[in-house]
């Protein structure tokens, strides 16, 4: 019986261990690990967190925060000092308010040697469900957890476990890439044996690599250019053609793609072709099958002059047409010709017809990013308020797209003034930056929307609470079907007599820490802060905080799309952030934004960036 129970469970250490190893993690610090582990102390607050992983006999720890030595240094922990292995052995998370009082805990060496008196420990997983370890919390007190930390911890635990199963998927391709090689290698080996076996194992080796080629380079594409961009080097050892062309649907008509790199381009003076026109691609379009001209007498007899002349000055003599298929429609046609008269084998037209397929997908794919993208482009832009007119503070903003067109943020700034209450004085100014989360068209919309009720819920509470704006909000999105969360800071800016000091009144829900330069540019940092905004939170206690802005003040909100970068500390991002802010505050402040941006743009953001600055008259 021992031995039958023993099976299943030898099979799951089995495969931790290889998970472990594809994703390349040990006893050793790991800079990805080590970020959420801090993300779950600043979170939570808690003065320790960890990142465990099962091995055999014990509990490894690539990330880790806050625990004493020699547990620091050894980045491992046996497991009468883990209460990891519980949240393993069930799958399930583990919440102990004090560990002393549990009985599963309260002989753990981990009290004394850690201090270890609360823990919330939340499973990590691979991409089969198996439980690899957990992300935890540690305490040094009894504790009650609230549900809302509970909350930030499983999202934690779940971009942890997201992590761990890119690096595994990752590694996973890379042993797939050597098993390639060595068929590579196998192929070569294969020609030096005969001449005749030579010619047949370049083609099939020719069709395969194409066929590789199309799957991982057309994935990686981010709209219809960038498709044409890819198309001849993907081609290119098939056959070796001389030019490749794609047409993609429209009403009644084919549009033609040029290449963006070649502004001269024959083909740039027919971008559009009637179905009907007497083409080989329209005849493609037209009856859904492959057009295939073997030579310039054929085109000549089948098709109209236009054809003729603009294959002539493109230096064509046969030319293949191949309709793209989409899931639920014809999108178009790939058109591929060749200088001279070029025979297509059985192998060949297989090898094309299967390329073009990866090649409808992603002009399928393309075509519903860039009418996304375009869209939730200009409505995000168009949703960016214009700056008020002030009597006297400076204000400027700066808004960047991510580097990358797919990502479509929920970023923004807004400024607004409040309705006088003493007539001849200047009105009261509102400033808010915020991240809704996601980056696609949802983020864009919740965004406005938000906006809109951040401004609405402002104007109602008289006398103009940031906590009480926020409270408000945390109750409207708990009620309202919006899947809204995110971070911001929003905060009211009083004005006082010209050369006295104004005050600044703020609550962050989860933001970046705002820069304030005092006039001497001495750069400090508003770190106080509660937690994100959810629509799972309900009941959140709202704080505000309040700080007396000297004349010459700058006040600088940002999004994290500034800060964060693959592999780069957040908090020497913002030291960084903060010496650029006391070195260039003196100038204007949209130079100021510029040079910001500029300087904190390598490696180019990931994600989108707001920057706001503030400057006290």
């Amino acid at each position: 019986m021992a031995k039958q129970d023993r099976g299943p469970q030898a099979g799951a250490d089995t495969a931790r261990r290889q998970a472990l190893r594809l994703a390349g993690l040990s006893a050793a610090p790991d800079p990805g690990m080590d970020r959420f582990a801090r993300l779950v102390a600043r979170l939570l607050h808690v003065p320790a967190a960890i990142v465990a992983l099962a091995e055999d006999g014990r509990q490894i720890l690539p990330g880790m925060f806050g625990l004493p030595e020699p547990w620091a240094g050894r980045r491992a922990l046996p497991h009468s000092h883990s209460p990891c292995r519980y949240v393993v052995d069930s799958g399930q998370p583990l919440i102990v308010s004090d560990v002393r009082a549990d009985e599963r805990l309260r002989t753990s060496q981990a009290v004394a040697d850690l201090g270890m008196v609360s823990y919330g420990g939340m499973p990590l997983t691979d991409g089969e469900g198996l439980v690899l370890g957990a992300l935890g919390a540690i305490g040094h007190e009894p504790r009650c957890w609230d549900a809302g930390e509970l909350a930030d911890l499983e999202d934690l635990a779940a971009a942890c476990s997201a992590e761990l199963r890119l690096r595994i998927l990752s590694a996973q391709r890379r042993s797939a890439q050597k098993v390639l090689e060595t068929a590579r290698a196998a192929a070569e080996r294969a020609r030096s044996e005969a001449e005749s076996l030579e010619h047949e194992a370049q083609v099939g080796l020719d069709h395969a690599e194409l066929l590789l080629k199309a799957s991982e380079e057309l994935a990686q594409t981010s709209g219809l250019e960038d498709v044409r961009r890819r198309l001849h080097d993907l081609l290119v050892g098939v056959g070796k053609p001389s030019y490749v062309g794609l047409l993609v649907a429209g009403q009644d008509e084919l549009r033609r793609i040029p290449d963006p790199d070649d502004a001269s381009s024959v083909e740039r003076e027919f971008l559009t072709l009637p179905t009907g026109a007497a083409f080989p691609s329209a005849r493609a379009m037209r009856e859904g099958r492959t057009v295939f001209v073997p030579h310039r007498e054929a085109l000549v007899e089948e098709f109209g002059p236009e054809a003729v002349g603009l294959f002539d000055r493109l230096g064509l003599t046969t030319v293949m047409c191949l309709p793209l298929w989409g899931s639920r429609a014809l999108l178009g046609v790939l058109a591929i010709g060749w200088a001279k008269q070029h025979e297509v084998g059985i192998t060949e037209r297989a090898a094309l017809t299967a390329a073009s397929g990866y090649i409808a997908q992603a002009v399928e794919r393309a075509q519903y990013l860039d009418e996304r993208i375009s869209v939730a482009r200009e409505l995000q832009e168009a949703m960016l308020t214009d700056l008020p007119l002030a009597n006297s503070i400076e204000i400027s903003a700066l808004y960047q797209p991510a580097a990358d067109d797919h990502m479509i943020g929920g970023d923004w700034y807004d400024a607004y003034h409040l309705p006088l209450t003493s007539p001849g004085r200047e009105s009261t100014l509102m400033v808010t930056v915020g991240d809704i989360t996601g980056h696609d068209m949802h983020a864009a919309t919740v965004m406005g929307q938000l906006r809109s009720m951040l401004r609405q819920a402002t104007l109602d509470h008289p006398p103009y609470s940031p906590a009480a704006v926020l409270t408000a909000l945390d109750a409207a999105c708990a009620v309202l079907p919006l899947e809204a969360s995110g971070t911001l800071v929003h905060a009211r800016l009083d004005p006082a007599p010209p050369g006295s000091s104004w005050t600044l009144t703020w609550s962050n829900a989860g933001h970046p820490p705002p820069l304030l330069r005092s006039p001497d540019g001495r750069v400090n940092l508003l770190e106080e802060h509660d937690v994100l905004f959810h629509q799972a939170f309900e009941h959140v206690s709202r704080t505000e905080h309040r700080r007396e802005l000297a004349p010459g003040s700058i006040l600088l909100l940002y999004t994290d799309g500034l800060i964060e970068r693959r592999g780069h500390d957040i908090e020497a991002a913002i030291t960084q952030l903060a010496d650029l802010l006391n070195r260039h505050g003196n100038g204007p402040l949209p130079e100021l934004l510029r040079q910001l941006g500029n300087r904190m743009a390598q490696p180019p953001p990931e994600d989108d960036v707001v920057l706001l600055a503030l400057r006290i008259p």
